[in-house]
C-alpha cells in the first residue's frame, strides 16, 4: 500500500478523536499534514476548530487553510493532540527529535488528555532500536560539561549544525541540540531520566509516559493501540 493512502488512513481515523468547538494540539510531519487537509474540509461543513503547535511548518500550514493557530503559553489544557514520530514500540517509548522540536511537543503532550501517535506499521516496532541518535536540548554555556557526563554514561554527542548557517543550530529558545548515539540501550526510561538529570539539559527526544494511543495504519487497513 502506498504510504499517501496509508497516510490518509490515519488521518481519518484521528479525525474520530476531534470534538467539535475544541482546541487541539498537532506536531509535525507528513501525516499531521494530511490531518491538517481533512480539518480544513471539515471546517466547511461549520467544524470549528483551534490549533496549538510548536511547529512552523504546521503553523503555516493551518493558517494557509484558514484554521486559528494559538500561542502554546495561552493553553493549559487539550482535550486531544496528534504527532508523528521516528519510531513508537510496544511500550508506548516514542523516539522523536528529527525537527528539533521535542521539548515543546512534550509540552503539548503533557496538557494534552489523550496523546496520539499517528504511524505507519514500519515505525511500531517491539522495543526502540539504537539505531537513530537520541536528541536533547541543552543550555549553551553546559555544553562541555554536558558532553563529558553524555560520554560517562556510554554515548557520543555531537552537537546538531544546519545547512542553512555556519556554525551550530541555535532553537528558538537560543539553545542548542546534542544528537547522541550509544551502542546499547537497554532500558530507555531510565536514559531518558538519567539524561535530564544532568544539570543544563532541557529536555529528551525520548518519550517514555506522554503517549496515550497510537494510530497504526498497514497493509491491513488501520488499527488503534491504546496504553
Amino acid at each position: 500500500m502506498k504510504e499517501d493512502v496509508l497516510r490518509k488512513l490515519c488521518a481519518a481515523k484521528a479525525m474520530e478523536y476531534i470534538k467539535n468547538d475544541t482546541v487541539i494540539g498537532l506536531g509535525a510531519g507528513r501525516n499531521i499534514a494530511c490531518l491538517i487537509e481533512l480539518i480544513s474540509e471539515a471546517m466547511n461543513d461549520n467544524f470549528k476548530l483551534k490549533v496549538i503547535t510548536p511547529s512552523d511548518n504546521t503553523k503555516n500550514l493551518c493558517i494557509k487553510k484558514g484554521i486559528e493557530v494559538l500561542p502554546i503559553f495561552l493553553i493549559d489544557t487539550i482535550e486531544v493532540a496528534f504527532d508523528g514520530c521516528v519510531e513508537v514500540d510496544e511500550n508506548f517509548y516514542a523516539s522523536k527529535g528529527a525537527g528539533g522540536i521535542f521539548t515543546k511537543e512534550k509540552i503539548v503532550g503533557a496538557m494534552a488528555k489523550n496523546y496520539i501517535l499517528l504511524a505507519d506499521e514500519k515505525k511500531l516496532t517491539k522495543k526502540l532500536s539504537c539505531e537513530l541518535p537520541i536528541s536533547i536540548e541543552i543550555l549553551k554555556d553546559s555544553l562541555s560539561y554536558v558532553i563529558k557526563i553524555v560520554e560517562q554514561l556510554g554515548g557520543k554527542a555531537m552537537v546538531r549544525t544546519s545547512a542553512n548557517k555556519d556554525g551550530y543550530l541555535i532553537t528558538e529558545d537560543g539553545n542548542l541540540l546534542l544528537d547522541i548515539i550509544f551502542e546499547n540501550i537497554l532500558d530507555f526510561d531510565k536514559l531518558n531520566n538519567n539524561l535530564k538529570t544532568i544539570t543544563g539539559v532541557i529536555e529528551t527526544s525520548i518519550f517514555t509516559k506522554e503517549v496515550d494511543k497510537i494510530i497504526v495504519s498497514g497493509e491491513n487497513g488501520v488499527r488503534v493501540i491504546s496504553r
